[in-house]
């Protein structure tokens, strides 16, 4: 099948210059660009798709003489090899003022690989804390295994004195073309470059410290401000403490998941803390002032007074104010629970007072009657 010269798409001479070639192609380029075609964009870009497989050819010294010789068929037959030149394309598509990346991947099927600085990827790590260091804050130092930017390279990769270049079998674009000619007509293939991985580059003196890679592997120790009032499950974020970047681009961020261990004593609900304490009937019944634990001092030394009012019952919740969880706009409350505490073992003589207390009070106490079973099962005889 026969295929239009290339020549003739960019229509130029077989003896016109690299500058009247670029030319032509700027002139084309602008006319059939699909963003210049809104109302034909799949004719505009059919043609697109042939001035710049023609630029592609004519514009690389060495592929125009393959096909001057050779034709569409190339030298061995297979079709000629060959590469947008994409630093040429974005240099003609910015001064026409036209977007590159997308437009080729929609009409040829690639994309290059970014060669260019990126942020290096965020790390997590879990820190256990104790329940008085969530509510009143702490330093803590948390191992973290990251990548950092090689002290040897700097994070170039390269042996020191010596530099990146450009890929010596894609040209620096990160992909290889491949325009073969068939009875059916002529098919192109791009695929990555298999040499420089589709980034362009190529380092032929790798550093020996990173072996190439720009980055080493550290095991550092990171404080870490924990504020007060933190909670189960929070996470913190630290600017700058995750994976090292890529090519000079700024590191990752840093994550810390909080886990705060439970307490035997308080539990906490919102700003506030609540615990238990246990009181005996007289105290309930006359009233009391009883210490209470708080998390102020080490281990729970401080300590409060807390007034139990006469009458107070079993269950009943009350206040200690300012107490509670550290905020910026103020503190939470300690919330305290009575608990009815009942003598197991009493003497005759606490006997002899409670079973007076009770006469008094109208109640029929009898412990020395049958058991409870026993009475039920003469009542049933």
């Amino acid at each position: 099948m026969a295929h239009k010269d290339y020549y003739e798409i960019l229509g130029v001479p077989r003896n016109a210059t690299q500058e009247e070639i670029k030319k032509a192609y700027r002139r084309l380029a602008r006319k059939y660009h699909p963003d210049a075609n809104p109302d034909n964009k799949e004719e505009a870009a059919a043609k697109f798709r042939e001035i710049t497989e023609a630029y592609a050819v004519l514009s690389d010294p060495e592929k125009r003489a393959q096909y001057d010789r050779y034709g569409h068929v190339g030298p061995e037959g297979q079709g000629i090899n060959f590469d947008f030149r994409q630093a040429d394309f974005e240099e003609i598509f910015r001064d026409l003022g036209f977007g590159f990346g997308d437009l080729f991947e929609t009409l040829f099927g690639f994309r290059r690989p970014q060669a260019g600085p990126r942020r290096g990827a965020d790390l997590e790590v879990e820190l256990e804390l104790s329940f008085r260091e969530a509510i009143f804050g702490a330093e803590k130092e948390v191992p973290v295994p990251r990548t950092e930017r090689c002290p040897t390279c700097q994070g170039t990769g390269c042996q020191p004195g010596t530099r990146v270049e450009k890929c010596p079998a894609c040209g620096g674009t990160g992909h290889l073309t491949f325009a073969r000619s068939t009875p059916f007509g002529q098919f192109i293939q791009t695929r990555t470059c298999d040499r420089c991985g589709g980034t362009g580059e190529f380092i032929s003196h790798p550093c020996t410290t990173c072996r190439g890679t720009g980055q080493v592997k550290k095991r550092r120790q990171v404080k870490v401000r924990i504020p007060a009032g933190v909670e189960d499950g929070m996470r913190l974020r630290l600017r700058g403490e995750g994976e090292a970047g890529v090519h000079g681009g700024p590191p990752g961020d840093l994550y810390i998941l909080l886990r705060v261990k439970p307490d035997p004593v308080f539990k906490r609900q919102g700003d506030d803390l609540w615990c238990e304490i246990p009181i005996s009937f007289p105290q309930a019944a006359l009233g009391a002032e009883v210490e209470v634990p708080t998390l102020e001092g080490p281990d729970r030394e401080g300590k409060v007074r807390l007034r139990i009012p006469p009458g107070t019952q079993p269950g009943e919740l009350l206040k200690v104010k300012g107490k509670g969880v550290p905020t910026p706009y103020g503190r939470g409350d300690l919330w305290v629970q009575v608990r009815l505490v009942v003598p197991t073992k009493l003497t005759e003589r606490q006997k002899e007072l409670l079973q007076e207390f009770a006469r008094l009070s109208g109640e029929e106490v009898r412990p020395e009657e049958k058991s409870f079973f026993k009475r039920v099962r003469d009542a049933w005889r």
